[in-house]
């Protein structure tokens, strides 16, 4: 059983290795600002977060299954898709970008509790069928200790790990001293909830541990179409 992340996120590429699992990786061709906005504008309102992710997830797996679909026929395995948002006290907050940006966010957060919002999609592709497609979403909270200094701040920004991450922060890197509490599936918080993606793959009748151990054929770690 093959199996492509449709993604070319580190955090997400490790998990699934963590879990036994070497994929191959495919980045998906998706303008996410414009498939928002254009959704927004449809339904005349704002996404709450769990539809934002969601709505995401799923394109970015439609996209390189359909990717798959073209210029790897014979592919014949599943599709992982992905997103992630933070939101505190009802605000969404995205990737920060810049160490700016980054800093005010960490200077908000300390002491406080906000939710991380992950998207999940997975895409059962086959040479003989048409794909077929399960989604969900996981949420997990996440506190950050009170008492983080602005000279911890400077440097954890200075290391740039926050700045490319949704809510400018990691659980599983150097970011996780400053946490003091995950309440959910702590995956989620990583990337993916893994808990969910195994309910995913077992509804398209494949086990998760048959994915274990795996090495996709045409590649080792990255590639891209």
């Amino acid at each position: 059983m093959r199996v492509c992340l449709a993604s070319t996120s580190p955090a997400r590429l490790m998990l699934l290795r963590q879990f036994g699992i070497r994929p191959l990786t495919l980045a998906p061709d998706v303008d996410e600002e414009a498939v928002v906005a254009a959704v927004e504008a449809a339904e005349e309102r704002t996404l709450a977060p769990d539809e934002h992710v969601l709505l995401l997830a799923r394109r970015k797996a439609a996209d390189v299954a359909a990717r798959l679909h073209d210029d790897i026929p014979e592919f014949d395995g599943i599709v992982i898709g992905g997103d992630s948002m933070f939101e505190l006290d009802g605000e969404v907050l995205g990737k920060p970008y810049t160490p700016e940006n980054a800093t005010a966010r960490w200077k908000a957060m300390r002491g406080r509790t906000g939710v991380l919002h992950s998207g999940h999609a997975v895409v059962r592709v086959s040479p003989a069928e048409p794909p077929r497609e399960v989604h969900a979403t996981a949420a997990a909270s996440v506190s950050f200790v009170e008492d983080v200094t602005d000279a911890e701040i400077e440097a954890y920004v200075a290391s740039g790990e926050p700045l490319h991450v949704a809510g400018a922060f990691t659980v599983d890197s150097l970011g996780g001293a400053f946490i003091s509490r995950v309440e959910g599936d702590p995956s989620t918080v990583v990337g993916m909830s893994v808990s969910t993606l195994r309910l995913l793959v077992r509804e398209l009748g494949v086990e998760w541990t048959d994915l274990w151990n795996t090495t996709d054929p045409s590649v080792e770690g990255t590639a891209a179409l």
